[in-house]
């Protein structure tokens, strides 16, 4: 695990890149000893657009995203429109899921599973929901609210981009939004189901520990 602390989410997302191709390159080199990674970093006030996210999911100008300070990018990741900020935990593992033996699927759906643990380990219950790629609360009721979002790229079975999950998040910010693309749905944090503030460090340990073990169990 390394971990990038808080970073322009350009710069993040150029060393993402790098780091992807390096591994891509060495996969298909046949290279032994090529290194997997799971990074962890927080980014200033940021929305992304994947590739397949419609635009009239950001619900405010250019003017307004200045206002707000907050800046803009379609990216080339899949799912929505998502917000990344200050208090939230992102984490962008760049594996060759073939190691593993996963399918793209079966990793998505182990990266929901160490989210879902990890918030058992605060006391709280999270869950899938069908359809709707993330972390839930409540998530078969009126009440469904989003904890965490999740969005991939994956080629040749090497993964890039990841997870954020919302922590001590200034949940305001996803009022500017559709999250996800979604009208009829809330977010929440572990702060605001908790009433209080959670360590963002503490986190990206007991995550980065649940990653690993989940993986290291489909060897």
């Amino acid at each position: 695990m390394e971990n990038w602390g808080l970073i322009d989410y350009a710069e993040a997302w150029q060393q993402q890149e790098s780091l992807f191709q390096q591994r891509l390159q060495q996969k298909m080199a046949g290279e032994s000893g090529a290194v997997n990674r799971i990074v962890f970093c927080e980014h200033p006030h940021v929305y992304t657009l994947g590739r397949s996210g419609k635009a009239n999911n950001l619900l405010v100008t250019p003017q307004q995203l200045q206002h707000i300070g907050a800046s803009f990018y379609h990216i080339d990741r899949g799912g929505d429109i998502t917000y990344h900020g200050p208090g939230q935990v992102v984490c962008y593992p760049i594996l060759d899921l073939e190691q593993y033996g996963l399918g793209l699927k079966t990793y998505i759906h182990l990266i929901e599973e160490a989210v879902i643990r990890l918030c058992a380990s605060y006391g709280i219950t999270a869950m899938r929901l069908e359809k709707a790629t993330g972390v839930w609360l409540d998530a078969h009721t009126p009440r469904a609210r989003k904890i965490c979002a999740i969005g991939v790229r994956c080629s040749r079975f090497v993964t890039m981009h990841g997870l954020a999950l919302n922590v001590n998040t200034d949940l305001r910010y996803f009022s500017y939004i559709n999250p996800c693309g979604f009208i009829d749905k809330g977010v929440t944090s572990l702060a605001q189901e908790l009433n209080r503030e959670v360590p963002v460090d503490e986190v990206e340990i007991r995550l980065g520990d649940l990653i690993k073990q989940l993986l290291n169990k489909e060897l």
